[in-house]
């Protein structure tokens, strides 16, 4: 019904778009231009119908001349006009987006089900094992040189930048940036002889 619509009532209203589509096979940019001005509308109208969402439709309509542009040879005048192919390619890229975003969802509503069983099971052991690992990094900070541990400490704990760290403790930039950097490669080795 809508495709008929639309569909050419004889040679003479065919020739133009069979001229556009042969100069398009050629990579012709402004033939591809006048056919996006002459049938976007009439693209996104249709898929505006089947995907019902404006944004999802804009990307289809998009993707629907990307298509076209890169994969003109793929239509064949003797099998019909132009216009009516345009459209049925507009109609199943319209419902594979359909497709994709009702797959998605099921995807996602499955995920939701097998995290809610995971996240009421107790987890003991990764409780204990966060537990350990958090009195190891305060054992390793406390190994750390007082300069280190101070300039860490402001830094992560209290948000400061490496700049108001150095004007907070009165050394220059370059040595507060050596003891934080230095104090994180220790903390990172401690931690990995310790697991």
């Amino acid at each position: 019904m809508f495709l008929a619509a639309f569909s050419p009532k004889d040679d003479r209203e065919a020739s133009p778009d069979a001229a556009l589509v042969r100069l398009l096979l050629q990579n012709d940019v402004g033939a591809f231009e006048k056919i996006y001005d002459k049938y976007s509308r009439i693209v996104y109208s249709l898929v505006l119908r089947i995907v019902q969402q404006s944004g999802p439709a804009e990307e289809v309509v998009q993707d629907v001349f990307l298509q076209l542009w890169r994969n003109s040879a793929q239509y064949d005048a003797a099998r019909g006009p132009f216009v009516p192919w345009l459209l049925t390619l507009a109609r199943n890229r319209a419902l594979d987006t359909l497709r994709l975003k009702s797959e998605r969802q099921r995807r996602l509503e499955n995920q939701t089900d097998e995290l809610f069983s995971v996240v009421v099971a107790p987890q003991y052991e990764k409780e204990l094992d966060e537990k350990r690992r958090a009195e190891r990094v305060r054992s390793l900070v406390g190994e750390l040189n007082p300069q280190q541990k101070r300039a860490i400490e402001l830094a992560y704990f209290q948000g400061l930048s490496h700049s108001e760290i150095a004007t907070e403790l009165k050394e220059p930039l370059g040595t507060v940036k050596s003891w934080i950097r230095n104090g994180l490669i220790r903390l990172k080795e401690g931690l990995h002889t310790a697991s």
